[in-house]
Parts: structure tokens; C-alpha cells; sequence
């Protein structure tokens, strides 16, 4: 099994879509979205004491609906794509936990590197190394950690700091939470990333280690 080093100078914390929409009280938000919220933010704070670059990378879709395209027939009653509650996300909550010093990327797509500059931002710093953990596992951190892995980023991928939502009967039948965020853990142990949770991770990185 893979084992990545977390070297501070080299590594980077990658948040996708802690929004309001998909943490807590909308129909597409994960059920333990609280949790996942905190556990990440725990984890924010030490990268930020190690040195360790987060960033937030956050759906925005423009007001006449000209980036929603091809999701928003896909997904016509969810974020990201074409309801008003998309476009117009409720304030933000603690969940989303952006201070001072933190990088905050919009995405037009559920991949954060698509259409953004977060490989320039990455490759500046020296960054080979990712941290992955937000909303929705099985859509935009799967999908992120997808595109990292073919830009040669090894990655980190935080089992219990993802989370899904259940999913409606599409042709196959309903799929359920944690049955989706199994699988999704699994093809990204299998080919794409070191799956693990945040207390492994932390583990792994020095300052945090040492004390």
C-alpha cells in the first residue's frame, strides 16, 4: 500500500465545497456535513501552524447561468447548476472556515483545477503534495483528486473528512451515503491516492508530530 510523506514545504490542504448548501439544511447537503466541517477546520488550523498552504475551493456559478451548461440538465434540482439557491448560496457559517492567509479558488466545474488556476497557485509554491477532504466524496472530491493524480500530485485523500448525500433512483435505484462514500473511497485506494483520516494525517506532519 502507498504511504505519502507530508512535507509542510511541499504540501498543500485542498478543500472543496464547504458550502452552506452542501454541509446543512438544503436536500443536497451530506447528512454528516457538521461533522466533516469539523474535522476539517481541526485539521486547517494545524496545517496552518505547519506552514502547510489551505485552500478553499468553492462552486460559483454566474447569475445567467452561462457556466452551468451541460450540469445543469444533468443535475437540474441540485447544486452545482441551475436552482437559485446555486446561484445564490445562503451566508457563509463556521463550517467555512477561511482565515486570514487562506487561498480561496471559485470553480466553475465540480473538479477544482478545470477552468481555475489552482495548478499555477500550486506549482509556485513547490506544492507536490495534496491533502483532500470536502463535499461531495463521490462528485467534487473525487473528481479533484482525479485531476490532481494525472498532474502527478500525490494525494491524500481523508476517508471520514468527505461526505455524501444519498442519491435518487437515476435507472439503477437509489444509492445511499455510505454506500456511495465506500466505493468512492475504494476506486481512490485503488488507482488515484492514499486514503486515510485525519488523525493519520496528522501524524504525518512534523510541527504537529513533534508536540
Amino acid at each position: 500500500m502507498v504511504r505519502f510523506n507530508v512535507d509542510p514545504g511541499r504540501t498543500a490542504l485542498v478543500i472543496p465545497d464547504m458550502q452552506n448548501c452542501f454541509v446543512a439544511g438544503s436536500h443536497v447537503a451530506a447528512p454528516s456535513g457538521a461533522q466533516v466541517a469539523g474535522r476539517l477546520n481541526r485539521l486547517a488550523a494545524a496545517c496552518r501552524g505547519a506552514g502547510i498552504p489551505v485552500v478553499w475551493t468553492r462552486h460559483v456559478v454566474r447569475p445567467d447561468g452561462s457556466t452551468t451548461r451541460l450540469a445543469g440538465q444533468l443535475v437540474p434540482r441540485s447544486p452545482p447548476g441551475s436552482s437559485r439557491t446555486a446561484r445564490r448560496p445562503p451566508p457563509c457559517t463556521r463550517s467555512w472556515d477561511v482565515r486570514p492567509g487562506d487561498i480561496v479558488v471559485g470553480k466553475p466545474r465540480f473538479g477544482s483545477f478545470h477552468g481555475t488556476d489552482l495548478e499555477e497557485i500550486l506549482r509556485s509554491r513547490g506544492v507536490d503534495t495534496l491533502i483532500l477532504g470536502g463535499i461531495n466524496t463521490n462528485v467534487c472530491v473525487d473528481t479533484t483528486t482525479r485531476e490532481a493524480a494525472v498532474r502527478e500530485f500525490q494525494v491524500l485523500f481523508l476517508s471520514h473528512s468527505t461526505a455524501n448525500f444519498d442519491l435518487p433512483d437515476g435507472g439503477l435505484g437509489p444509492a445511499g451515503a455510505e454506500e456511495l462514500q465506500r466505493a468512492a473511497c475504494a476506486v481512490m485506494a485503488f488507482g488515484f491516492a492514499e486514503v486515510l483520516t485525519v488523525d493519520q494525517v496528522l501524524d504525518r506532519i512534523p510541527a504537529v508530530s513533534a508536540v
